[in-house]
């Protein structure tokens, strides 16, 4: 089954160079240029990710990314932020209102390509970093054949990564990972690169686990763990 992508820029000759490219990577591709379409569409189309533009005719990319997560229908749809904004609070902004990546105008487009293809192609995945047997973690358990995760057994929604990040913690309690190495895992981005994603992701991730959020600790100055009973 091929993969859809909603493209959501207003600029025709922008949209017109993603929409080629993409169909060129085996997507199907649907293109809106504001925010009352992107809405729409998303709701009605089930797009695998959906590629955001920030400034838009009628409102801003944040609100859109803000609401595709309030919606149970869209929150799992994987969103690149796609920007001629690249600040480094804009950058964090989109990140925290629920963005998987961020790329700043002028861009290459093959680049653009390729992190739509990989958030795609881990959105897809249903074995990695899943263990063969479930993992107890305090209160949480982790169904690897169902993706489940529970709270003293009420039901947990996460999002794939917030759920890859949770499975490589609690695979190892007690172990510090390091920003580098979540990356690595998770992302699988390696290099020097900003880590500020880890951080957001994880305080997202806590935020999904809601009073079992204190079993994802923070090792000030090397990176997080899950606690250790």
């Amino acid at each position: 089954m091929r993969k859809r992508v909603l493209v959501v820029e207003d600029e025709p000759d922008v949209a017109r160079l993603l929409d080629f490219h993409l169909r060129g990577a085996g997507f199907d591709v649907i293109v809106v240029g504001t925010v009352a379409a992107a809405l729409a569409r998303a709701r009605a189309d089930e797009p695998t990710v959906v590629l955001l533009d920030v400034m838009l005719p009628d409102g801003d990319g944040f609100a859109v990314c803000k609401a595709l997560r309030a919606e149970p229908a869209t929150a799992g749809v994987g969103v690149v932020m796609l920007t001629a904004r690249a600040e480094a609070d804009d950058r964090i902004t989109g990140l925290e209102v629920g963005a998987d990546d961020y790329v700043v105008k002028p861009f290459v487009v093959r680049e653009v390509v390729l992190r739509v293809t990989a958030l795609a192609n881990r959105l897809g995945e249903r074995a990695s970093p899943a263990p063969e047997q479930p993992l107890q973690l305090g209160p949480l358990h982790v169904d690897p054949i169902d993706h489940a995760v529970t709270c003293a057994g009420a039901p947990l929604a996460l999002r794939p990564l917030e759920y890859k990040l949770l499975v490589t913690l609690a695979a190892a309690p007690g172990r510090v990972f390091s920003r580098e190495e979540l990356l690595a895992a998770v992302w699988d981005i390696h290099g020097n690169v900003n880590t500020r994603t880890v951080d957001v992701h994880v305080r997202r991730l806590r935020q999904s686990l809601g009073d079992a959020a204190d079993w994802v600790e923070t090792v000030h100055g090397f990176g997080y763990r899950a606690k250790k009973e």
